[in-house]
């Protein structure tokens, strides 16, 4: 019996208590803590033979197995179960799902994004799960790159913001509190930066480019009270990260003063031997792995024989074991798991799972994440009797392409192979028969596949164990399908035509070589174009796309990205004029593959401005979005034009509604520091404001930067704020700015 030892006592303090449980483990039980291993194996080995501390892609059966299953051990010691809840809990049945974070981010509403993951978190408490792998804080530079649409786009700052957002609806009211599960501040540090956007692969980023723009997201967070970090699984100048000791301890842990948890990513361990081959065995990988400074090590069960072994053969001592475990094992007694287990709680799933209140908060951000790019005025329909609307397109009633990666069906888990239930996902051809008005008739046609599957000729399964996900075949145009969507389109009053990408071109190793739409898309809008009907181009995709001339000669261009399970509802309301269009893009969108980087905040000086056969302007800038009327920016003025660096810049701008509807307007404020002794961005965001102006309505928006936000990183690393001219930029995107001068001094 286990009752009377120390460590089960609730009135001690966390240290005694962790101290007397390290001292009764053996090795064995040590290092089996530090494990997270897959549940979809042998559930009785991981639990009572590897002595995992955690589990991870575990079943809604299977956690009541799990729970169970820790009596039969030693010392009873509780798991960590966690899972990869990105945008709601997308791998339980019924459970809400929002929309992807990229679209979430285009919201720029930190407070909808906390109430987002808030209730995350409550449905997630319920089924037994205590830890999300969430916020992603990767900044999206190579639109090729199949994360994507993981990420809060291509800002640093807005990244931030959202992600400590997330962060504080996570974790609740403190780790004690039941509702409340661990967050994720993934994947550190520097692993968007891809090699020709391929997945994992080599970053080349120096040091002082990691801290210019990849590490203050992660900075951010961190001082926000995230208590978990994850690793990516790329290298930086030759050294994996997994044994990167200057970024995981130097950074991170002294710098920073993190005192959490770190885990790697999937297999990062093995994959230093069988991948990267830094590792000749299992033995001198986890050896490595431990003295960089991880503590859980995610789906590498040999690390159990590889640990001790390396213990066994002088490579690492058991004191650096114990480091990490302590980290482990207070986080378990923080979260009260000694006392409750937190396992699934069928009462509270029938309460909260997928609720009304949780249904109408996830319309709320569908809503406020779409992003209208372009009206010629079409926009909003009106509502005349007898209209008719032609829904077209191979996105417009598929409810996985709707809702995205990690959710339902899209390859992570086996337990829900038709998805999350049918019934709970309005599709755009189920959100246009739910709100158009009764005597409007609506009509269907597919008009295109994107792509055929076909299996990977290298074989059905990694070295490691995993099956490789299918190649993505681009479909060809059918005739046929094409044929009966130009028909209902000459038969109607407008199309609405919904296009994008599938789950299988988007996500951990389905990077694209191209950004075009796949299959028959182009060949149905071409078809389509050749009508008098006015097309509404709607954009169901994980990242932007490059649009074919057809494309951008269509009547209106709708960005959804991945909108969730109540996004049908959310554009047909706004095609209607239901609601204002008030998403504004996080992300650049490249007119061409070619153009690869398009992100807003570069840095400066180059030959030129432009390719010898192309311009370098992107199709639509960051901070982009249009509404149903018109705002106009005037009289931008700054209350002191000197400040110290201790002081704020404070600014004011004049917003005009010079039309006959409601405006919600993201107001973006840019700094350019003018003469800097480094080369540094052009201008990077430093705040933004979100005001509704009413018809005919002029107001003033206050604008405050802190001067010492103002900084850059100097060529030995340090982030300083250097005194001189700079250059206040406001307006409604990155590329339509008014500019005033101010300066900082010492």
């Amino acid at each position: 019996m286990t009752g009377d030892y120390p460590y089960r006592d609730p009135s001690l303090s966390f240290d005694d208590r962790v101290a007397d449980l390290l001292g009764r483990m053996t090795l064995p039980e040590k290092v089996g803590q530090m494990l997270q291993l897959d549940s979809r194996g042998d559930l009785k080995e991981i639990v009572t033979q590897k002595l995992a501390g955690s589990i991870l892609h575990t079943s809604p059966a299977r956690l009541v197995e799990a729970f169970g299953l820790v009596d039969e051990t030693r010392l009873g010691i509780p798991l960590i179960t966690a899972e990869d809840c990105i945008h709601g809990h997308g791998f339980w049945p019924g459970a809400t799902v929002f929309p992807t974070q990229l679209a979430m981010a285009s919201t720029w509403d930190a407070d909808l994004l906390e109430r987002v993951a808030r209730v995350t978190a409550v449905e997630v408490s319920a089924t037994g799960v205590h830890w999300t792998f969430s916020p992603v804080l990767c900044i999206a530079r190579d639109l090729r790159w199949g994360r994507i649409d993981e990420t809060f786009g291509e800002d640093p700052y807005l990244i931030g913001e959202l992600g400590a957002a997330m962060v504080r609806g996570y974790q609740g009211d403190g780790l004690a509190d039941p509702t409340a599960i661990l967050a994720t501040a993934k994947h550190f540090a520097g692993y968007s930066e891809t090699q020709g956007g391929r997945d994992a692969s080599e970053a080349d980023i120096s040091r002082r480019k990691l801290r210019s723009w990849f590490l203050p997201p992660f900075e951010r967070v961190a001082r926000a009270g995230v208590r978990v970090f994850m690793l990516g699984y790329q290298s930086m100048d030759g050294v994996p990260i997994t044994a990167n000791k200057w970024l995981l301890n130097d950074v991170l842990k002294k710098e920073w003063g993190f005192a959490g948890t770190l885990v790697t990513d999937w297999d990062n361990v093995g994959r230093m031997v069988w991948e990267q081959r830094v590792c000749a065995d299992l033995s001198q990988a986890s050896a490595l792995a431990v003295q960089a400074g991880n503590d859980l090590v995610m789906t590498t069960p040999g690390f159990f024989e590889g640990a001790q072994a390396a213990v066994a053969d002088g490579l690492l001592t058991e004191a650096e074991i114990d480091s990490a475990v302590r980290r482990i094992l207070r986080l378990k007694f923080e979260l009260g798991l000694f006392e409750n287990p937190r396992g699934p709680d069928e009462h509270r799933q029938a309460a909260v799972i997928g609720s009304a209140e949780h249904a109408g908060l996830n319309l709320e951000v569908a809503r406020r994440s779409l992003v209208l790019l372009r009206n010629d005025g079409v926009l909003p329909l009106p509502e005349t009797a007898g209209t008719r609307i032609a829904v077209i397109g191979p996105n417009a009633d598929d409810p996985q392409s709707q809702l995205g990666d990690w959710a339902g069906n899209s390859g992570q888990v086996d337990w829900m192979p038709d998805g999350q239930p049918r019934e709970l996902t309005e599709t755009v051809l189920d959100g246009f028969r739910a709100v158009v008005p009764a005597d409007w008739t609506i009509t269907y046609a597919r008009g295109a596949d994107i792509e055929v599957l076909a299996n990977d000729p290298a074989g059905p399964f990694f070295p490691d164990g995993q099956p490789r996900p299918p190649i993505s075949v681009p479909a060809p145009a059918d005739p046929a399908l094409i044929a009966e969507a130009v028909a209902a389109a000459e038969a109607a009053d407008c199309a609405i035509v919904v296009l994008g990408d599938t789950v299988a071109l988007t996500g951990e190793g389905c990077s694209t070589a191209t950004l075009e739409l796949q299959g028959g898309q182009l060949a149905l809008l071409d078809a389509l174009a050749t009508t008098d009907t006015p097309v509404v181009l709607v954009l169901i995709n994980s990242k932007p796309a490059a649009l074919s001339p057809a494309a951008l000669g269509c009547a209106a261009i709708l960005q959804a990205f991945n909108p969730g399970m109540r996004g049908g509802r959310a554009i047909a309301e706004l095609v209607l004029g239901r609601i204002e269009p008030a998403g504004r893009l996080p992300i650049s969108v490249a007119r061409h593959v070619g153009q690869q980087p398009v992100y807003y905040n570069q840095v400066r000086g180059q030959h030129g401005t432009r390719y010898a056969d192309l311009t370098q302007d992107p199709l639509f800038v960051f901070g982009e979005g249009m509404s149903y009327t018109t705002i106009e920016y005037a009289d931008l003025a700054i209350e002191r034009p000197a400040v110290g660096a201790d002081e704020i810049v404070r600014a004011t701008v004049r917003l005009t509604n010079t039309g006959s509807r409601p405006g919600v307007e993201t107001v973006q404020a840019y700094v350019s520091d003018l003469v800097t002794s480094v080369t540094w961005a052009a201008r990077e965001l430093k705040a933004y404001r979100q005001v509704t102006v009413a018809p005919g309505e002029t107001v003033t928006v206050a604008l405050e930067v802190p001067a010492a936000d103002c900084t850059l990183v100097t060529a030995d690393g340090r982030r300083v704020v250097e005194p001189g001219d700079f250059e206040l930029l406001v307006g409604p995107n990155s590329r339509d700015l008014l500019g005033v001068g101010f300066s900082i001094t010492c």
